[in-house]
């Protein structure tokens, strides 16, 4: 099983960042790897079991299915269910907590999935590098007013 985890500290209050990231649905307003995004089924982006339906800026489509969702514990948890890359079992999370010395927010986006033993490691660098490092940039430079 390969693992990914990534943290980051983001200069806003955790309010602040988990109404930015907490809509399910809403990928592609905060993260610019993600270009379009829907919910199918007519549900709601925080009902447990609905599954959003996104693509990527390379033209990729993913499918994810939500399996937790907190606004008091500042948490999504989701399992991949359509993926071009050959992965499987794979679920993420990603918290927010946070931090008291100047009213920020602490990140840590995790995931965990099965891969060809050739490819989990390279898979979780690109996980990490381009999604999870990328999203947390992309939170940083709006809030640091630089988006």
């Amino acid at each position: 099983m390969a693992s990914v985890t990534i943290s980051s500290v983001i200069d806003a209050p955790i309010e602040k960042v988990w109404a930015r990231v907490r809509d399910f649905n809403g990928l592609p307003s905060w993260h610019p790897r993600m270009v379009e995004s829907e919910i199918e089924d007519g549900k709601k982006a925080t009902d447990i079991g609905c599954v959003r339906k996104f693509k990527v800026a390379s033209g990729a489509t993913i499918r994810e299915k939500l399996i937790a969702f907190s606004d008091t514990d500042h948490l999504t948890t989701y399992s991949i269910i359509e993926h071009p890359a050959p992965i499987s079992n794979h679920t993420a999370t990603l918290k927010l907590e946070r931090v008291t010395d100047g009213d920020r927010a602490f990140a840590v986006w995790t995931s965990t999935f099965d891969a060809p033993a050739d490819k989990g490691d390279e898979i979780a660098k690109g996980m990490g590098d381009n999604v999870f490092q990328g999203g947390f940039n992309a939170l940083k430079a709006h809030f640091s007013g630089q988006a």
